[in-house]
């Protein structure tokens, strides 16, 4: 598996010799680590509008002191951050039922303490790789709705019976225009959008 470059883990667990082993592991496969010793001390990380800026997974604790793990994880999955922040669960043989439980709600996987190192770090890995693949979807909707807002309105109106298929001659009767402005318009849009052709353009935004 490719290794996903920039990214970070989050390891949210009340034992510090717990963090300390994780964030050592992470290191030997040259992962980068942020450790916290409760849930309420990660969510002071999850401002209103904080939202990861690159790949990222977290390591979250079932059982902890004040917040439990499973209370943070539902503040994530509220937000929708769960699919840019997969979680993988660490939990004691007590706490397996309610991490099965929320892998069905949404999070990434668990893994049992004493957790195997190889089979953590492969689940990390996996997490990381869907973590950079949602951000750069993410990213490239952003884009993409960048580019549809410095389209005019008439552009906008032309784009949209472009992409239904409609001819030219047709689209200038429905917007009452001339067929050589529909072309103008049309090459506008080919242009802000980047792309060479109808069919390349109703595939691109497919994706908003």
């Amino acid at each position: 598996m490719q290794p996903v470059s920039d990214a970070l883990v989050y390891i949210v667990d009340d034992d510090a010799s717990v963090r300390d082993a994780l964030a050592w592991l992470l290191r030997t496969r040259r992962l980068l680590s942020e450790g916290y010793d409760s849930a309420e001390n990660f969510a002071k990380v999850l401002k209103p509008n904080f939202a990861p800026s690159q790949p990222c997974c977290l390591l979250l604790d079932v059982r902890m002191p004040g917040m439990s793990g499973l209370a943070l994880f539902e503040q994530l999955a509220q937000r929708g951050l769960t699919m840019l922040m997969p979680v993988i669960f660490l939990t004691g043989h007590a706490d397996v039922p309610t991490a099965v439980d929320a892998v069905k709600r949404g999070a990434f996987d668990f893994c049992p303490k004493p957790f195997s190192d190889n089979l953590l770090v492969d689940r990390i890995e996996q997490a990381l790789q869907q973590s950079a693949k949602t951000l750069a979807l993410q990213q490239a909707r952003t884009s993409l709705q960048a580019r549809i807002g410095e389209l005019t309105e008439r552009e906008r109106d032309v784009m949209q019976r472009v992409v239904e298929g409609l001819p030219n001659k047709l689209i200038a009767d429905q917007l009452n225009i001339s067929v050589r402005t529909v072309e103008v318009h049309r090459a506008r849009v080919f242009d802000k959008m980047d792309v060479k052709s109808a069919v390349e353009l109703a595939n691109m935004l497919r994706n908003l």
